[in-house]
């Protein structure tokens, strides 16, 4: 059974070469994100930006941000609808 761990987990001296010199070997090549990263994250801030201003400032929507002073409370009419008047 010790046989068969060791061999399993390869924990040779050998085996542990080998591994390191044929990951050595590799020529690393720029990924996609470390070669096009920024630039795609700069691109689509303009264009995020970009179609957002258009929108805003094109499109003729009335945004309504505040309600205050365009908002009237209606008159209270009390619990259950009744509506009973005080003279």
């Amino acid at each position: 059974m010790f046989r068969f761990a060791k061999a399993a987990l390869n924990l040779t001296a050998q085996g542990a070469r080998r591994v390191a010199v044929r990951h050595e070997s590799h020529n690393v090549a720029p990924t996609f994100h470390t070669k096009y990263g920024n630039m795609m994250i700069l691109s689509g801030t303009v264009f995020c930006i970009a179609v957002w201003s258009y929108v805003v400032t094109q499109t003729g929507i009335t945004w309504n941000l505040s309600p205050v002073g365009k908002v009237t409370p209606k008159e209270w009419k009390g619990i259950g609808g009744s509506e009973e008047e005080e003279e």
